[in-house]
């Protein structure tokens, strides 16, 4: 592209369009092509080239200002002057040439083609040109942009290590591959905190619904175990939390007749006294609950001793507690209405 082509086409955008003065500036490309503009537009879109065009110069006249802009495709150039003036760039102009236009944005200061580059940029990403646009967006302080390339390569590590711009990275740029490796690292140990953290509660949801259960067992009676003083709901419809209820009815119809659990030797007959226990630390009734050894549990605890495993059980209620609490709020109002309250009675199982 010859200057003279150049000069035409940037003040169809710059002096025709904004009825200004003949362009006072010269912007100067790689390839020589020299490109006029405004210094009032140019000092106005960006404080380092208001910076340049403040700065006098040994051998220049007032009349003849020039900017070199190198290092970027003369187009490149032509496309970044012009945003500059109509703070406009077409889709097309974005595509083709947005990795320079984020590297002129960033060193010239100019934050809104910056967040415009970074947006078209991301839309963009692929695994063949990641890596160029990571190192881009490093060296360009873009964190939005660089953390979606840090994605894109977590989530397609396989396929990126065989691109060249990953063997150029391993050749040339050794601390931003090793930034990929421990970003792919941290991924890796969120993704099992999460994992965990979603079991724990998973498990705490399910304490909190065997609570629940047990309550209920107690005081209506269900399938099979119920209070002393009521058949058990054979009639009745199954639970919400049948498969709950039902395998807390079976553990309690062993432990009623187990033989080992005076000696202590039944591991089920301990899990059952672990849910008893659990229920008293939840239990907010004083003399009126049927749960059995609800009243006993109570008393052991005030006047147990504290410890470790005081803290840690303390912190298992909490945790049930809160879940049973988030159960309950997701629940519809109607039905929250609806659920049971607890009676009092007796604490005695009629199997």
């Amino acid at each position: 592209m010859s200057p003279e082509k150049s000069s035409v086409k940037l003040n169809d955008h710059s002096s025709v369009a904004f009825g200004m003065d003949e362009p006072d500036v010269q912007i100067i490309s790689s390839d020589g092509t020299c490109i006029p503009a405004h210094s009032s537009i140019l000092a106005a879109a960006s404080p380092v080239l208001e910076s340049i065009l403040d700065t006098p110069r040994k051998h220049r006249s007032s009349t003849n200002k020039t900017i070199q802009i190198l290092g970027v495709p003369c187009d490149a150039v032509s496309v970044f002057v012009h945003f500059l003036s109509s703070a406009r760039c077409t889709d097309e102009e974005m595509k083709k040439y947005g990795i320079h236009l984020l590297a002129l944005s960033h060193v010239y200061l100019v934050p809104q083609l910056k967040q415009r580059c970074t947006k078209a940029l991301a839309q963009e990403l692929t695994i063949e040109n990641v890596v160029d646009v990571l190192q881009l967006a490093k060296l360009c302080d873009a964190p939005g942009l660089y953390l979606k390339c840090m994605n894109l390569v977590y989530n397609n590590y396989k396929a990126v290590e065989h691109t060249e711009g990953w063997e150029f990275l391993q050749n040339h740029d050794p601390h931003l591959e090793l930034d990929i490796l421990h970003f792919i690292d941290e991924a890796e140990l969120r993704k099992k905190r999460t994992r965990r953290h979603k079991e724990e509660q998973s498990l705490y949801v399910q304490l909190s619904e065997a609570m629940e259960c047990l309550e209920h067992i107690c005081t209506e009676g269900c399938t099979s175990v119920g209070p002393y003083d009521k058949e058990p709901s054979k009639s009745k419809s199954p639970c919400n939390k049948f498969s709950i209820c039902e395998g807390l009815q079976q553990s309690i119809k062993h432990y009623a007749t187990c033989k080992k659990r005076v000696d202590g030797g039944c591991m089920r007959c301990k899990r059952m006294l672990q849910l008893l226990k659990l229920h008293a630390s939840i239990c907010d009734q004083s003399d009126n609950c049927r749960v059995p050894l609800c009243r006993q549990f109570k008393l052991k605890m005030r006047l147990s001793r504290t410890g470790n495993e005081s803290t840690r059980w303390k912190l298992l209620v909490r945790k049930v507690v809160s879940a049973k609490a988030i159960t309950s709020l997701s629940m519809p109002k109607r039905k929250r209405e609806d659920e049971p309250r607890v009676n009092s009675g007796i604490r005695t199982f009629k199997l």
